[in-house]
């Protein structure tokens, strides 16, 4: 039994941990397949506020995490398979480690961003491929930046890397974008900005020092081209990490879990959310970390109310 239990060892997952072994509430916390989140495939961080000559993404989880045990928070490894949240203690059943119980539960889980799944393209990650545009974009001034997406995300990300880049293409495999019209309109406006429609990417090209272009296929007359490169940006959306939830919590219409605003406090007492699951908007590590005091401090709270109840209905 445990008094609250962490499921995810991102930004968000750790900063809970750090805030509730300060408390004295021993927290356990269960790191899944990726240790960390998506910061340990990153290389250098320039915008995690504390370190002006920047710091690489595993060694900033890294820190994090020697942070939380050093307070008291404890680590195991393991794969929640299924969650019951019908009734306090909660349960959860992990691979690795069996069934536990919890008094309180805080899910950090992340949320993963979706890949073409075409060669060449996880291999190099961190040398000239990326997923966030705000993460990586000051990475690319004055170079050739390749994004890959039709939707608003991918406009968006379009128009935010223009400030760098000397020249970008924006590839869609469809004849036609799927952003909303402003978005669209916004993209096309912007002098920096080629359209690459119906092209469908096939590989990621890299040399000794990464990423040179993108092969794409031209679907109108079926032959393969060469974009030419530095940099390309995966821009079609992320998966938040929520099917082991069995639909037990609240989401939105594309998975992320519903905090009541203001809170990290989901529709059932006692479980909270932090970071990327429930955060479709920002992604970035510093508001993920943010979320993760919140759910801390909400768990305290919360931890403390229920014994005081507890208490008053047993005199």
């Amino acid at each position: 039994m445990y008094k609250t239990v962490i499921i995810g060892t991102g930004p968000s997952g750790l900063t809970a941990a750090i805030y509730l072994a300060r408390a004295n509430l021993n927290p356990l916390v269960i790191e899944g397949q990726e240790p960390g989140g998506q910061l340990t495939t990153t290389t250098e961080v320039e915008n995690f506020p504390g370190f002006p000559d920047g710091i690489m993404g595993p060694e900033l989880m890294s820190n994090m995490r020697k942070q939380a045990e050093r307070f008291g928070a404890q680590f195991k490894s393991g794969w929640v398979n299924h969650v019951d949240f019908s009734k306090r203690p909660f349960k959860l059943s992990v691979e690795g480690l069996g069934e536990i119980e919890a008094e309180s539960v805080i899910i950090s889980t992340g949320a993963s961003a979706k890949y073409l799944g075409i060669p060449g393209e996880r291999d190099n990650v961190g040398r000239g491929v990326s997923t966030c545009a705000t993460c990586d974009g000051f990475f690319f001034r004055g170079k050739k930046i390749i994004v890959v997406g039709g939707g608003d995300s991918a406009m968006e990300e379009a128009n935010y890397l223009t400030r760098f880049a000397s020249e970008l293409v924006l590839v869609h495999r469809r004849s036609e974008l799927r952003a909303s019209k402003i978005m669209q309109d916004r993209a096309r406006a912007n002098e920096k900005i080629r359209m690459a429609l119906d092209r469908t990417p096939l590989e990621v090209v890299a040399g000794e020092r990464g990423v040179t272009g993108l092969k794409v296929r031209n679907n109108e007359t079926g032959q393969e081209e060469f974009i030419e490169a530095d940099g390309v940006f995966v821009a079609i959306g992320h998966t938040p990490n929520t099917a082991f939830l069995g639909g037990q919590l609240t989401t939105d219409d594309h998975g992320y879990l519903l905090v009541t605003p203001g809170t990290t406090e989901t529709n059932i007492p006692g479980v909270f959310a932090c970071g990327d699951v429930q955060d479709s908007r920002y992604r970035q590590a510093i508001s993920a970390a943010g979320t993760g005091c919140m759910a801390a401090l909400d768990c305290e709270r919360f931890l403390e109310t229920a014994e005081a109840e507890a208490a008053a209905h047993a005199l």
